[in-house]
């Protein structure tokens, strides 16, 4: 190269070398959009779940006395467990008839217009669970619980297709990974606030279910100050003027250009197509793999034993010594320890990959559920085992934080484009919901027949993820929506091979 030519170029080279070695952070802009999305969106999911568990005893005791008092006999103790049950379990019905309108409404009223629209429930469901004591009426307690699953679900949709939708290439992983962090801060915010010295007392419980209002009013208050998603703005609506000024406020005005660019190209290869329905993605053969993709790892994010771990946590603590009075402390350190590992995840998943962390995170659980079942099988052998089975409990929760947690969500958003998305969302809200429901149902019966070895069925289910996740899905890291449908349809390609001269067809994923 002449020296002219190499003086020229150098400063640009060296620009390139310093980009490549400083990835750049996150704009302030986009940063707090991120927060005003997930603080009435998924952080409603995390809170809804935790909230509930604080007020049991009280709950029960004002069925009780309404009960009484209505139809002057006592409940009996079926009755009282099956409507307790129902206002627990009406949560997660919700939850999947949110998920089912979720990415109707994402494409009809916008993304950010959807999660604007969706506080009506929160605030809704916040004032009828508070009425409930006053009026003497548990039935809105049933209807409250159902409108925040509603809430719950349409949420949970529809803010990891925001957040995917509004992040840089470089850094989606990050981005996307505010869905798992704010479920678990709300798990976390949930367990805090039901503590006996704050709102845990008995007089407090109306008040305590109807805290769901507060998140609410906060993004009804922060979130219209940023934009819609820009790729929604282009493709979906044509505003080409709105997108532009929609990826300078989130990105920067020197990076909008290629992010804009990337949007366009996307924009031309689904030229003529409409939205699909979820229906639709069963019939295009194109999209099978990423389709049953999702449908296996939100089936698993709720059957790999995270619901189970949570259930012998009680039980482990009390082994381990703590008082009964002070389990719920106990209780509040597993939220923090997830809370934690969401966090970290967001900071390695742009570094490591997706498929690093979600693989490493279920094989963490695989071990887990064989030292799990091993220590509450011996746990009277020796007065160390309950601390061995405490520390499993906490490596549990870790790595399902590290990996399942957070890393589904964000593969839902990656393995579809813009035409499509929705309905990927609307699919796997609908498996996760159901898979929530079904592990609430069948999980008791369960435990009751297998005792501690019911932890060997999650244990076949990790692995049985695991090696699908090998052998189907490719790392997305750093790819366009475009790059990552390209690979699919190559890997389709290289899928189906012939054995020589019998014909039989031979299945060899290319990663």
């Amino acid at each position: 190269m002449p020296k002219e030519y190499k003086n020229e170029y150098q400063p640009l080279l060296a620009k390139a070398t310093k980009d490549r070695r400083w990835p750049k952070l996150p704009n302030k802009s986009l940063l707090l959009a991120v927060c005003a999305a997930g603080i009435g969106g998924t952080f409603q999911y995390g809170y809804n779940i935790s909230v509930i568990n604080a007020p049991t005893a009280y709950v029960q005791d004002f069925i009780n006395q309404t009960w009484s008092k209505r139809y002057q006999t006592q409940i009996s103790d079926n009755g009282l467990t099956l409507l307790w049950s129902t206002i627990v379990s009406i949560f997660t019905l919700g939850g999947l008839i949110g998920a089912m309108i979720g990415g109707t409404l994402s494409v009809r009223v916008g993304r950010k217009g959807t999660l604007l629209t969706n506080n009506i429930f929160a605030l809704l469901a916040a004032l009828l669970m508070g009425l409930s004591h006053p009026t003497g009426l548990f039935e809105l307690l049933i209807i409250g619980r159902f409108i925040s699953g509603l809430n719950a679900g349409i949420a949970i949709c529809v803010q990891p297709l925001y957040l995917g939708e509004i992040a840089p290439t470089s850094l989606r992983g990050a981005m996307g990974m505010g869905t798992s962090i704010f479920i678990t801060g709300g798990i976390f915010t949930g367990q805090v606030i039901g503590l006996r010295e704050l709102l845990g007392k008995e007089e407090y419980w109306p008040i305590l279910l109807s805290t769901t209002c507060i998140p609410a009013f906060l993004q009804l208050l922060i979130l219209p100050w940023f934009p819609e998603s820009p790729r929604y703005l282009l493709i979906d609506k044509g505003d080409e003027e709105g997108c532009k000024k929609a990826l300078k406020q989130l990105h920067g005005i020197a990076d909008c250009d290629s992010e804009q660019e990337d949007i366009e190209k996307e924009r031309n290869n689904l030229s003529g197509l409409q939205a699909k329905k979820p229906w639709e993605l069963f019939a295009d053969r194109s999209l099978r793999w990423q389709v049953l993709t999702i449908m296996v790892l939100n089936a698993a994010q709720q059957l790999n034993g995270i619901n189970a771990i949570y259930f012998y946590a009680g039980y482990v603590f009390k082994q381990s010594g703590i008082p009964s009075d002070k389990i719920p402390y106990a209780t509040v350190g597993t939220g923090a320890c997830e809370c934690i590992t969401a966090l970290t995840c967001g900071m390695l998943i742009d570094c490591l990959g997706r498929k690093v962390l979600i693989m490493g995170g279920y094989t963490l659980m695989a071990i887990c559920c064989v030292l799990f079942t091993l220590t509450l099988t011996f746990q009277e052998a020796s007065p160390v085992v309950p601390y061995l089975s405490m520390v499993c409990v906490f490596a549990f929760i870790l790595s399902f934080g590290l990996g399942p947690g957070g890393v589904t969500n964000i593969l839902t958003t990656e393995l579809f484009t813009q035409n499509s998305r929705p309905a990927a969302y609307m699919l796997a809200g609908s498996v996760n919901w159901s898979s929530f429901f079904f592990i609430g149902l069948v999980f008791p019966f369960i435990v009751l027949g297998l005792k501690q070895y019911c932890f060997l069925v999650f244990l076949v289910i990790c692995c049985l993820v695991i090696i699908y996740i090998f052998l189907v899905v490719p790392e997305t890291k750093n790819k366009t929506f475009l790059e990552i449908q390209n690979e699919f349809q190559s890997s389709k390609k290289r899928q189906i091979g012939f054995s020589d001269g019998a014909g039989t067809i031979l299945l060899s994923t290319s990663i």
